[in-house]
This record gives C-alpha cells, structure tokens and sequence, in this order.
C-alpha cells in the first residue's frame, strides 16, 4: 500500500534525488520540483532509472510564489521536503545577495503556501555551518549556534528560526530541521551523484575531477589550522546515509511521533575527518595519485566540525551505515560514469 506523497523541492539535486530514490523505495509517492540552477535533468533520469517510477518532475523556481502556487493547485501532497537552495560556502561570501534572496524567500514561499493549502509536516535541509566555529567536539544538537561565517551559513540559521517561529505562529504545522554534516559519495548504481556545473565549490567533486584530469591541480585551502595535519576537520557522510534520515524525519511526522512542533537533529557520521587525510584516502581506495597544493586558507571556512548523531540515532531509528572508503569508491565511480 503506498504511503503519503511527498513534495521535494530541489529533487534534481545532489542530496535530494539520492532523498527522492529512498523516499520511493521506502513507499511514499513523491513530486520533484527544481528550477535546474544548479542540476541536471540528468538526475531525475536516473531517478526513474533507479527505482523505475516515471516519477513527476515540475521545472519552477521556489521563489517564484505565483508560480510555486501552480504545482500546489496541480499536485495534492502532504509533506515537503525543502533542498532548493545554493550551497557553497565560498561562493555565498563573494555573493551575498543571491544566496540571502534564494535560500530564504524560496522557504518562506513554500511555508506560506504550504499553511495556505493545508499542508503541514516540512522537513528543512540545514547544516552543522549553523554553530559557527565551535568550543567544543563533537557537537550536539544543545550546542550553541555562533555567528555564522558566511552568509551561506546566516541563511540556515535564519530558515532554522523562521520555521521556528512558524511552527508557534501555527501549531497545526510540523517541522523538522536536518543539520547535515558534510555529504560527499554518490548512489551505488552510479547513476546519481554530485553534479556541479562549472568549477567545483565542494572538496570531493573537486578531487573527483582531478583524479580524471579535467581540473589541473586541487587546492588545499590551508595547512596550518591547529589540527593534528593542519587541514581542516570535517564530518564526511554518505549521501544516501544522508536521504535515508530524511525518510526517518517524515516517517516521524506522518507517524505522530513529534516530541515538539520544531525539532532538530545533527546528521552526521561521529567521526572527524581532516581534509588531507580524505585526499590520502581517495588515493589509497582508488588506486589513483592527486595533483595537489597547499593554498591559503579560504574565507568562511572553520577549522573543525564533527557531529554527536546520538540523537538522531535514538529519535530518528537511523544512523550512519557506510564506510568512509565505500563512499569514496561510490564517487569514483561516479566521476568515471560521466565520460
């Protein structure tokens, strides 16, 4: 018996066709809604594909509010799952504006027009950026948001606070927010991954194009952050590691299992990893040498970000499956499926 149906906006992106293909072999019917800003038709394509659904696709920009009401008067769903914003950190430091204009108005147009139509279980994308440069490792879901140091990362904690607010405004609505930690790998069919169009802003799309010779050398954005190599340390988790909680958060609204109107929960594997260790291992797994330099450090970066998944792993029933060297093996081969 099918589930409920889903709406993910963003769905032809990196994290949310993975989320799309298990929200359909979890059950659940599901519309993508993407503007392709940053995607790729390729990815709903491999979407049906993989699970063998010929499944909806509507082309709108979320932030397009007259436009974005059109799929809701055509599709009847009852949850959304909200992807559609840039994501690049460096990127949102240099363009400030578009990332402020995009990441919020597209969820406050979805918010609104979800209240509007009845529609009431949300689920946010955010990110472990919302704790700024943390004092202590790992982070829970009790530590303190900091100023964020990008613009990329103010946007998420802005969304956090308008679903907040939202959820008080209108407590007939449910939402979760997901802080991700950092998603890298691609499904294992190889027939969905990470994507970008032009230069890489993400560490392994750009270790990926290196290693097949499209871009010359990867940079190293610092080795002197008081880290044990001097790289950066992040919290590197599958992407379908990633869609599977997503799956969870709307099992739980759908299922009545809310402890709270709002809740958040940190997605993460519990394990830091530095920057140069993950190029070692891509070389190590892959059997490949990386052409790479050290270069100064990038604005917005923080020196290192690991999650405590405890309670993801309790509230959610989920936690993280695949091993670091799966996952970069998934990406390679990924990299290799594009020629």
């Amino acid at each position: 018996m099918k589930k409920e149906c889903v709406l993910v906006a963003g769905g032809a992106g990196y994290i949310g066709s993975h989320t799309t293909v298990e929200l359909i072999e979890a059950g659940y019917d599901v519309v993508i809604a993407d503007n392709l800003s940053n995607s790729e038709m390729r990815a709903v394509e491999g979407v049906r594909k993989i699970t063998g659904v010929d499944v909806p696709f509507v082309q709108v920009d979320c932030c397009d509010k007259e436009a974005f009401r059109q799929l809701f008067e055509q599709y009847t769903f009852d949850s959304a799952i909200h992807f559609a914003a840039s994501k690049a950190v460096g990127e949102s430091v240099e363009k400030p504006m578009l990332y402020y204009r995009n990441n919020l108005l597209s969820l406050m147009n979805l918010v609104e027009l979800m209240h509007e139509y009845g529609r009431h279980h949300l689920v946010f994308s955010s990110s472990c950026t919302v704790y700024g440069e943390p004092d202590k490792q790992p982070v829970t879901e009790l530590t303190p948001r900091k100023e964020a140091t990008s613009p990329y990362g103010n946007t998420k904690q802005i969304s956090e606070d308008i679903l907040r607010d939202t959820v008080k405004a209108w407590p007939e609505m449910k939402a979760i927010a997901l802080r991700y930690f950092n998603p890298i790998g691609a499904h294992p069919s190889a027939l969905i991954g990470e994507l970008p169009r032009g230069v890489p802003q993400n560490l392994v799309p750009y270790v990926t194009q290196t290693a097949a010779g499209i871009r010359k050398c990867l940079s190293v954005f610092g080795d002197d952050y008081p880290t044990p190599d001097g790289s950066c340390i992040r919290d590197y988790i599958d992407v379908t590691d990633l869609a599977k909680a997503h799956v969870k958060a709307i099992d739980r609204m759908v299922g009545g299992k809310n402890k709270a109107g709002y809740e958040v929960f940190n997605v993460g594997t519990g394990r830091g990893v530095s920057v140069l260790e993950l190029v070692k291992g891509f070389e190590r797994v892959n059997g490949v040498k990386l052409n790479y330099k050290i270069a100064p450090r990038r604005a917005g970066d923080i020196i290192a970000i690991w999650a405590d998944p405890t309670l993801a792993n309790e509230e959610l029933g989920w936690r993280a499956e695949r091993t670091l060297d799966e996952t970069l093996a998934s990406a390679w081969r990924w990299q290799q499926s594009l020629k």
